[in-house]
């Protein structure tokens, strides 16, 4: 392996250490907050400022959130800086977000001196054992020669195999101290295997089924954007003809308007995705995982199929769904391997069926979603005035409730890596801070934050950073008065008792003004399209409040514990 170094810096602290193996490892952006434990990180930092930069962000979580969203869109392991104690503890959501979703993170952290540990010194946390469940590894370092390795070993974890977040967490005295510094880029070490060999008989025995299938069915999630397969998965499905439906976070992974792209799955998914699952004779998931918002009734899915699985993760295979052939390897290896066996093919009749239950769905959901007759402005005809102005290249970055559900049911996406919301864990206050990372890492995208009242209070804060960076983040603010989700489910299966779910809501365009950022609000029909046009041709930053629907529901739904077949028009 090959050794990097400083030629002038032979000896140096810690904390310059920690600097320069982020460099070496291609860092240039970090998102952080200082504080005490962690202030020598931070002198080492201011000089190294033109290679290094830092975004303060206003509160922890957003940063974490922002390096998120700077992940998501680059591919690259977002870097944070956190303080001890409520510094430290102030990042758990966002490592649970981020192990659940697969999003590589490396968050280093400061701590007291290795002397005052265990004697609840001053913001003194165990921050090792609180975020344990919450990482894919952490580690405590107390000596300043142990802090390159751990950062090389961290960026090697966190970016091979499945993606997920790192903690290192480094003692006051660490940073302070002084190291013959020598930086080695981790290449793999005893006892992690994170890309296993694949099985080519497995292959075969998949492909053989794939071949002799009149109904298949292909099911593709993140994995495919996270191994770079997008290639793959689109000349897999196009020679066999199989139609394919993603999940939550496997959007944008095929365009959205491609001709074999039937929709989305889960409970606020398309009619026949959801429908069509329980009919199917192979199914074919992709880098997803079976989760609980795509299967229901575990007991009643897709009992009629057989069942195969591409994944990089050992843990996921059989954990839900069993599988007749499970492909343990890269989703980018496995379809090009799976391709070469594959029949080319067609899939006519069934692609109708799909064709027929989208017509039902259009009929009694989206048309009057997209193209209301009622008086209010519905959550569907905001995102269909976005595409326009779009044309499906944007990023769209998503809370957590109705208007997520909206978006990445109606957003268009023509390119990869333009779907960036919270899946797994449904962290509402993600938006706002994870848009600002994804316009860092792609100045020349235009970036779409769609907020609902509730999530965007959360973290309302990171205005401050967004005018502090300038970064031209396009707010779109659906306010409907209410936590949306909730109220749907207490409309529905609550008989209509609304507890503690309306929301008395500020001002969000004084608020937004107060932060120099430019903003303006409809409540009328006759003046979205020219508030959109204000936004879209504004240069900066700009949030636009929409006035929608109080008590609009989103459809189709499957309830709670209810088979994918129950799903709901209405």
């Amino acid at each position: 392996m090959e050794a990097i170094t400083k030629e002038d810096k032979k000896v140096i602290t810690g904390a310059e250490a920690t600097i320069l193996s982020l460099l070496a490892e291609g860092t240039d952006m970090v998102f952080g907050y200082p504080g005490g434990a962690i202030m020598p990180i931070y002198d080492a930092l201011y000089g190294y400022q033109k290679e290094l930069r830092h975004i303060l962000t206003r509160h922890e979580q957003g940063a974490i959130h922002a390096a998120q969203g700077f992940a998501r869109i680059s591919g690259r392991p977002g870097v944070v800086f956190a303080t001890s104690g409520p510094g430290a503890t102030n990042l758990i959501t966002g490592l649970a977000d981020a192990k659940i979703d697969s999003t590589p993170l490396v968050c280093i952290t400061g701590q007291v001196a290795s002397s005052l540990l265990g004697t609840d010194a001053f913001q003194e946390t165990d921050i090792i054992s609180l975020s344990m469940q919450a990482t894919k590894w952490n580690i405590q370092i107390t000596k300043a020669e142990d802090i390159p390795q751990a950062i090389a070993k961290a960026f090697y974890i966190a970016t091979s195999g499945r993606p997920g977040p790192v903690l290192i967490d480094i003692t006051k005295d660490a940073q302070f101290a002084s190291l013959n510094y020598e930086y080695r880029k981790c290449t793999g070490f005893r006892s992690y295997n994170p890309k296993p060999a694949i099985d080519t008989e497995k292959v075969k025995a998949a492909a053989e089924l794939i071949n002799k299938a009149k109904k298949p069915y292909v099911l593709f999630g993140q994995g495919v954007i996270l191994a770079h397969a997008e290639k793959e998965l689109a000349n897999f499905v196009e020679k066999t003809g199989i139609p394919a439906a993603w999940t939550l976070l496997g959007l944008s992974a095929l365009p959205t308007d491609h001709p074999l792209n039937v929709g989305m799955l889960g409970m606020h998914g398309n009619y026949g995705p959801n429908k069509l699952t329980n009919e199917c004779d192979v199914l074919i998931a992709v880098g997803m995982r079976f989760d609980d918002r795509v299967t229901g009734d575990l007991n009643r899915y897709a009992k009629q199929a057989k069942v195969i699985h591409l994944e990089i993760d050992p843990a996921e295979i059989d954990k839900n769904v069993q599988t007749n052939v499970a492909i343990l390897g890269d989703a980018k290896a496995s379809l090009k391997l799976l391709i070469e066996h594959c029949h080319a093919n067609e899939h006519t009749e069934w692609l109708e069926e799909f064709e027929k239950l989208s017509a039902i769905e259009y009929d009694k959901v989206i048309a009057s979603e997209l193209n209301p007759s009622k008086l209010g402005l519905t959550m569907g005809e905001v995102i269909r005035r976005a595409n326009e102005h779009t044309n499906g290249d944007a990023v769209v970055v998503t809370d957590v409730g109705q208007h997520q559900m909206v978006a990445c049911r109606y957003a268009k996406f023509n390119k990869s890596k333009s779907n960036i919301t919270s899946g797994g864990l449904g962290t509402m206050g993600f938006c706002l801070p994870a848009a600002l990372g994804a316009k860092l890492a792609a100045p020349e995208r235009e970036v779409i934050a769609v907020i609902g009242d509730g999530g965007f209070q959360m973290t309302i804060q990171e205005l401050g950073t967004i005018f502090q960076t300038r970064a031209a983040v396009k707010i779109i603010i659906l306010n409907n008065e209410f936590l949306g989700m909730v109220r749907q489910w207490q409309q529905l299966f609550f008989d209509k008792r609304y507890s503690s779910t309306e929301l008395v809501n500020p001002d969000f365009v004084a608020i937004a003004k107060g932060f120099g950022i430019e903003a303006s609000s409809v409540s009328e029909r006759d003046g979205l399209d020219n508030a959109m046009k204000q936004m879209f041709d504004h240069d900066g930053p700009y949030l636009l409040e929409v006035m929608v629907e109080k008590e609009d529901n989103v459809f189709p739904m499957v309830p709670s514990g209810a088979s994918v077949e129950d799903i709901r028009l209405e």
